[in-house]
């Protein structure tokens, strides 16, 4: 993907998409910063139609489709919430396949918002064979792979254009399929090479950061995490060769740590988040890094589950 990501796509992308997720908050909160130990300022990518961030990369990538293909994707459900809202404008079909466990919040939306789900497998990865096979039977059907299309990479970049005004010199950075990350390091690599671009992934979901490590897609047996935005067994290639010229570390975050996050996120910023919006809030409260330098993370999604919602409330 590093060859094929542009910085000057980016620099489209954040005249063209929907304003709806566009100049998303950003700012520093002293309770937040006070709690974790360290000075963070939160880039708040939840106060949209599908409290992700996925829809930059999503309507960047639709304008480029042709109205006439039906688009199939896999999904733990912000990104097919993602495709199917951008999709819904353009009058474009949508096929989402999830994992038989998908929280059914998310696959709801999916379908509130136009899309036909369909459940196959027992994790995100096999869903997305049911969904690559699905594709590949009908020459009408368009295949897209979050952390493949370099136009979801660059659509997500966006989110560096708009943090580069509050000059952080780290930027912890969710790690899912790799999308985001790319994105955020292709701009920034360009505009402020000095900055840190730091993945997080979760413990039980490290296939993208010993793919990064080792310089090649490791694939891993399970992905156990309550934070399934970043579930992933089987690294997507492009994603991991790019990883290599964005990316300066990855850190890992465990399960405890993510759960200690998302309660200081509702006790000082007033959110409930999903688990993988968190990543960022628990890495600052680890990462010693780069301790004493500016940091920033993105919050990118609060699709909870009730369950979720449930143990935070009696938390």
């Amino acid at each position: 993907m590093s060859s094929r990501l542009q910085v000057e796509s980016v620099e489209r992308a954040a005249a063209l998409i929907d304003p709806v997720f566009r100049n998303t908050p950003q700012f520093t909160d002293s309770s937040l910063s006070r709690r974790i130990g360290r000075e963070l300022i939160v880039k708040l990518e939840t106060c949209n139609p599908i409290r992700s961030f996925k829809g930059r990369g999503a309507d960047y990538f639709l304008r480029a489709v042709d109205p006439d293909r039906e688009v199939v994707c896999a999904s733990a459900g912000n990104f097919g919430q993602a495709i199917a809202y951008a999709a819904r404008a353009r009058a474009i079909g949508v096929t989402v396949f999830c994992a038989h466990n998908a929280n059914p919040v998310k696959v709801a939306r999916m379908r509130e918002l136009g899309a036909t789900v369909r459940s196959a497998g027992a994790d995100f990865d096999a869903a997305k064979s049911a969904a690559r096979a699905h594709a590949a039977e009908h020459a009408g059907r368009l295949f897209v792979e979050d952390g493949a299309e370099p136009r979801i990479a660059e659509g997500a970049g966006t989110i560096a254009v708009e943090l580069a005004a509050a000059g952080p010199a780290v930027v912890l950075v969710p790690v899912g399929n790799g999308a985001l990350v790319n994105g955020i390091g292709c701009w920034t690599r360009a505009h402020a090479p000095s900055t840190r671009i730091v993945g997080v992934c979760a413990t039980g979901a490290p296939a993208m950061a010993r793919s990064w490590r080792d310089g090649t897609p490791v694939a891993t047996a399970t992905a156990e995490t309550i934070a399934d935005g970043v579930a992933v067994r089987v690294p997507v290639p492009e994603a991991v060769e790019a990883m290599r010229d964005y990316v300066d570390d990855v850190v890992l975050v465990g399960e405890d740590d993510l759960r200690a996050a998302l309660r200081i996120a509702r006790d000082t910023l007033g959110l409930i988040l999903e688990p993988a919006g968190a990543l960022g809030i628990a890495a600052a409260m680890r990462y010693d890094g780069d301790r004493g330098l500016a940091t920033a993370t993105i919050v990118t999604g609060s699709n909870f589950s009730e369950e979720l919602l449930a143990e935070l409330v009696s938390a």
